[in-house]
């Protein structure tokens, strides 16, 4: 069954939210969100310059259920760092003392008038043992650096091990010079490889597989752990 639903990219700052992958990218790279803040954060910045108040935003999150007074300011801080917003001189959301909040960045929004969302929408995710996460388009490092898309402490796998590219429908793997390699289907690569749905690699003891799947995946849960 199609979805009519549209998908919506908001570009605002080095950030963008994307809608479809239920994803905040900063400088291109994405940027953890557990679920009710990216809920949250994009009730901001789709009721923007509104105030989102107090109330309106428990009723959004928790629905009649109760929770402590401190879960919406702990979730604000969790979306201002995840922005890279500071309270005090915000960028992006402001706190209107007493009320609520609200988006005060300059947002826009792109394919809010494209075709409605289809099986032909491409979505692409990494398996792994610690999980699953959702990628969009853009450079994805792997390795033990902290900038890391995959949180790793194997001392058989290099700081900047290989990076993994998506543009253009396409998704290529590149080995960045690593000690111990990359390996793909159990060979090790020598020059960047493209990658299928399906396809999966190696870096050390970290087994990877990718997905890349043609349906919607507005309703996906944030897996990162």
């Amino acid at each position: 069954m199609r979805d009519n639903r549209r998908a919506v990219r908001y570009q605002f700052g080095t950030c963008a939210l994307d809608t479809t992958s239920r994803q905040l990218l900063r400088d291109g790279r994405p940027a953890h969100l557990t679920p009710k803040a990216f809920d949250l954060l994009l009730a901001l910045v789709a009721r923007r310059p509104r105030v989102l108040t107090k109330g309106e935003a428990r009723k959004r999150l928790w629905g009649d259920t109760h929770v402590s007074e401190a879960n919406l300011p702990n979730l604000m801080k969790e979306v201002r760092e995840a922005l890279g917003d500071d309270a005090r001189s915000p960028r992006y959301v402001r706190t209107v003392h007493g009320v609520g909040y609200a988006f005060c960045g300059d947002a826009r929004s792109s394919d809010a008038e494209s075709e409605p969302l289809d099986e032909a929408a491409v979505v692409y995710r990494l398996e792994w043992d610690g999980g699953l996460i959702a990628l969009a388009e853009g450079e994805y490092l792997l390795g033990r650096h902290p900038a890391s898309v995959v949180p790793n402490a194997s001392e058989t796998v290099s700081r900047r091990h290989a990076l993994l590219r998506i543009a253009g429908g396409q998704v290529v793997l590149e080995d960045l010079g690593s000690r111990h390699g990359t390996f793909v289907g159990g060979q090790r690569i020598e020059a960047p490889r493209t990658l299928a749905d399906g396809d999966s690699f190696d870096l050390g003891p970290l087994h990877f597989t990718l997905r890349a799947t043609r349906r919607s995946f507005e309703d996906t849960q944030d897996l990162t752990p």
